[in-house]
């Protein structure tokens, strides 16, 4: 109950997501001593207040149980609370979450991830086909120099910031300890600040790369997933891009945006309901389809799901569907179902014991 409580009342400075890894997603909770950096542990964290309620709801289980069929809706509660427990683990471990954006009349086969960015260096000189590679977050974090077979030079990762503040270089701007010296970073200024886990506030992920050639370093730029357009520069004849975008996730089917449409409340600007009609293409399974996706009727395809989750405020032609790939979707209405059955036995079974002994009486 307290860990809920204090992880409620910090998702005003956290936000949803960074409530979650701090308090929920995490075997012990810790608070840093203000001024000083130290970090010192004051409550047990989700994963490990679960874990004690699992072992304990088994030991309890195994310790109590007396075999026999007056007691199989006492074993199936908690069997359904054990599945619960698990499902919210394995979601919690392996749960993905995407976005996608798309306007009427286009076609997309790949979402964006709601949290992690990746940098790109894309291959762009033949007009047909792009080589790309990605670089995930991660690795970018770690710093150093990347080296791979499908670019020829390297890439020496200066500094990478989770958020950052953005300022024009004017002479009054902050100083800042590293520069780009071409690009759309050259006459900006990029400040390391705390990561945001609020959904209405925006990580400037941000990093400064320098390509080196086996001729030397060839420039410094600054990426950020601010920036709309890619960056562009050319080396030994090729044409190459450099961007840090939203990670994305490639399907092996096509979604072309048909119609979309929305309604708001009489009056207001609140919206009341809207919808997405699409039309689903996969050329492996012959697939050709439309599909009309608004609130609470998603769509469930290989693996994903497909919720009608918003729209650009003034824009009316541009849908955003939420794509959630969550191996572990089935074990809440598992659970949900199992302690139902559990209850249910449970009931009838104390209501004809009552009836019984009414009858006797």
């Amino acid at each position: 109950m307290v860990l809920i409580f204090m992880g409620t009342l910090d998702q005003v400075h956290l936000g949803i997501y960074g409530a979650l890894e701090k308090y929920f997603r995490s075997f012990v909770v810790f608070w840093s001593l203000p001024k000083l950096g130290w970090e010192i542990p004051i409550l047990p964290g989700g994963y490990l207040v679960g874990s004690v309620l699992l072992i304990n709801l088994i030991a309890a289980h195994f310790s109590r149980y007396k075999p026999g069929w007056k007691k199989l809706g006492i074993s199936l509660i908690h069997l359904g609370v054990v599945v619960l427990l698990v499902g919210e683990l394995l979601s919690s471990l392996f749960q993905e979450d995407y976005q996608m954006s798309i306007t009427e009349g286009e076609t997309k086969s790949y979402s964006e991830s709601i949290l992690e960015t990746e940098l790109v260096v894309i291959d762009a000189s033949d007009p047909d086909k792009d080589i790309v590679l990605s670089i995930p977050e991660a690795r970018l974090g770690d710093g150093g120099v990347i080296q791979h077979p499908s670019i020829p030079f390297t890439l020496e990762i200066l500094a990478f910031y989770e958020n950052a503040n953005i300022f024009q270089k004017t002479p009054e701007a902050p100083a800042s300890k590293y520069r780009a010296t071409t690009g759309i970073g050259k006459n900006l200024i990029a400040l390391e600040r705390p990561k945001t886990g609020k959904i209405d506030e925006r990580n400037l992920v941000t990093a400064f790369v320098t390509v080196r050639t086996k001729e030397g370093p060839l420039d410094t730029w600054m990426v950020c997933n601010a920036f709309d357009e890619p960056q562009h520069f050319d080396y030994e004849g090729r044409h190459y891009e450099i961007s840090l975008r939203r990670k994305r996730d490639y399907h092996p089917f096509k979604i072309t945006l048909k119609n979309f449409t929305h309604d708001r409340y009489p009056g207001t600007t609140i919206p009341k309901n809207f919808s997405s009609r699409i039309r689903l293409q996969d050329s492996v399974s012959n697939e050709d389809r439309e599909i009309l996706i608004y609130m609470n009727h998603p769509l469930r395809y290989r693996g994903l799901t497909f919720f009608q989750a918003s729209f650009i405020e003034g824009d009316d032609t541009t849908s955003i569907l939420q794509v959630v790939r969550n191996p572990s979707r089935h074990l809440p209405y598992i659970a949900s179902t199992l302690i139902s059955l559990g209850l249910t036995f449970q009931f009838c079974l104390h209501l004809l014991g009552f009836f019984k002994r009414r009858k006797a009486s």
